[in-house]
């Protein structure tokens, strides 16, 4: 399918791996002049060569802190007149939330429901004008089913989810939608940390609990950066332009119920 996007610009976010980076390489090799940001210089400028090299354009690329005023300042120059914006960033550590002081709580907000706000505010004035526009947000399933012990993420994400709800809906008319990406387990170097550890608590060989977690989704597997990166091309499409304001839930089926 030609997603009708070819020659626009893309910036993504926290794409140097994961699924930030299936996101980006969906988006190069539908056309789109992707810049990809991170944190660590030597990650983004690999990674930006080899998704470059596999889509036959170059990428551009950028190392900053996307969670601070500055790191911000210089995604959007890197990346002037966005067509489409995919916000990410890694989300907060687990715990139990009475260990959690102000702090702790302004980094989470900062990270996943500030930044992607901040970022938003920057483009979409420009996306309304040309007349078209995407941003998808990648959240995570726990904002269609908490997760007891992610409960900074819980917090700091259904905000996200708010805020988006309400203005994805003022700007639908200009051709400019806002929707959000749920990932349940997908097969990355945070799942693999977050399996290793309690591996290690519960001394088990991590292979063992890979497959146990593999096998309670119903689908039997984890999911892949590259399948989730092609359902993130499709949102910043000229097809789904009638996508407006959606929670899209891509977790295997893990999610238990009807709505």
């Amino acid at each position: 399918m030609d997603l009708g996007i070819a020659g626009r610009k893309a910036l993504v976010c926290a794409a140097s791996k994961g699924l930030g980076r299936g996101c980006a390489e969906a988006l190069a090799q539908a056309g789109v002049d992707v810049t990809i940001l991170a944190r660590t210089r030597s990650d983004v400028q690999k990674t930006a060569d080899e998704i470059g090299a596999r889509a036959g354009r170059t990428v551009a690329w950028l190392a900053c802190d996307i969670t601070t005023p500055e790191g911000r300042a210089q995604a959007l120059a890197a990346c002037p007149e966005a067509d489409i914006l995919v916000n990410n960033a890694g989300g907060p550590p687990p715990g139990d939330f009475r260990d959690f002081d102000r702090d702790t709580w302004i980094r989470a907000l900062d990270a996943n429901m500030l930044t992607p706000i901040e970022l938003i505010k920057a483009t979409i004035d420009g996306m309304i004008a040309r007349r078209f526009g995407r941003i998808v947000n990648i959240t995570s399933s726990a904002v269609k089913a908490p997760i007891d012990v992610l409960g900074l993420s819980n917090g700091a994400r259904s905000g996200l989810t708010g805020f988006v709800a309400g203005l994805a809906r003022k700007v639908a008319r200009h051709n400019v939608t806002i929707n959000n990406l749920l990932p349940g387990s997908f097969d990355t170097d945070r799942l693999r940390g977050t399996i290793t550890a309690r591996a290690k608590a519960a001394g088990q060989p991590l292979e063992d609990l890979m497959r146990e977690a593999s096998e309670r989704i119903p689908a039997g597997r984890f999911g892949t950066p590259a399948e989730f990166g092609a359902v993130c091309a499709f949102l910043c499409s000229v097809h789904a332009g009638y996508v407006v304001g959606q929670n899209v839930l891509i977790d295997g089926g893990a999610y238990p119920g009807t709505f």
